[in-house]
């Protein structure tokens, strides 16, 4: 199938972008009186504007009853390039805002749930501010790899993520600015509470796993651990705040992995120290497997990198080579 789009500045001209963001909109919701609210348009405005879109392209782009609405195989095919095109646009637009020193303009920012002892993102955000007050931050809290995705298709201008390299989806840049080694934390009358170094292939084959959410990168560090252990994960139930996670486990509801600086350090999330007694009596205990870390990573797409993006790329690598410095 062929869709025939010209970009034009509105009516006559070609494929006026009100109607991709139209077009986008019911894409997002599959409802068009919700469409037409986001939009701040009536709906008859909206069904008209994506009636033209649809003459314009040639086919047919929803499939409506009363009941529901989807995208046609036309509108999938579509839904990823009006998402580019419209990221485009705002590209150029940023890149234009950049020849009055970033002044103004707007900053897609996707960032992880997790944090790192080394990597202080409160901090980037603080100091880019100063530097640039003109621009605007919009900010995605997800799963790593949701945002990676929404990176790829030109909805955020990049992400902080929790991925290693082999797990950035190709076609995106990256760059590591930390990592945090992953701890095993067990009850206080857990079999392997007296250890300090533990394997993974050492829990009881009974043991349930407290595991962080689905899609994240903390998620796929801890499954790909057991997998260098060469064991299954175990029973296990899905918590979605890191805290509970731990303080869970330290009531012996099972055994939990997690950054190290979640429990010691600067990001600290339970207020402890090395050496200090963790709540319950739990154990913080260290991992054999040296690849066991969370990973942070920025990814990025050079090829549509924004002026705003780039220098707030930069100040995050200047903040994680601080940080490594501190660390050593």
């Amino acid at each position: 199938m062929i869709l025939h789009i010209s970009i034009g500045l509105g009516d006559g001209c070609g494929l006026d972008l009100r109607h991709l963001k139209y077009f986008l909109a019911v894409a997002e919701t599959r409802n068009f009186t919700q469409a037409a609210a986001n939009c701040y348009v009536a709906q008859s405005a909206l069904s008209q504007q994506i009636a033209r879109l649809e003459k314009e392209v040639g086919a047919q782009l929803f499939s409506r009853t009363s009941r529901s609405v989807r995208l046609t195989a036309a509108g999938e095919l579509l839904e990823p390039l009006a998402r580019r095109i419209l990221a485009d646009v705002d590209n150029a637009q940023a890149a234009l805002d950049a020849l009055a020193g970033l002044r103004r303009g707007r900053l897609r920012l996707g960032l992880m749930q997790t944090r790192a002892s080394s990597f202080d993102l409160v901090e980037v955000m603080a100091e880019y501010h100063s530097r640039h007050p003109g621009i605007d931050f919009h900010v995605v809290n997800a799963p790593s790899s949701e945002m990676a995705a929404a990176v790829l298709s030109g909805a955020l201008d990049l992400a902080v993520v929790g991925l290693g390299p082999r797990q950035v989806p190709e076609g995106l840049d990256h760059r590591i600015l930390a990592g945090d080694p992953l701890v095993l934390i067990v009850p206080a009358d857990h079999a392997l509470a007296d250890r300090d170094v533990v394997h993974l292939a050492d829990l009881p084959e009974s043991h349930q796993l407290i595991q962080f959410t689905t899609g994240t990168g903390l998620r796929r560090q801890v499954e790909a651990a057991f997998a260098r252990a060469g064991v299954e994960p175990g029973r296990h139930f899905q918590v979605g705040q890191i805290h509970d996670m731990i303080r869970l486990a330290a009531r012996g509801i099972g055994v939990t992995v997690v950054p190290r600086s979640t429990v010691f350090g600067a990001g600290s999330l339970l207020g402890c120290n090395p050496g200090d007694a963790l709540p319950y009596g739990a154990r913080a205990l260290r991992l054999a497997d040296d690849a066991a870390v969370h990973n942070v990573c920025a990814v990025y797409d050079s090829k549509r990198l924004a002026p705003a993006a780039a220098a707030f790329l930069d100040v995050m690598e200047r903040h994680a080579a601080k940080g490594q410095g501190e660390a050593h």
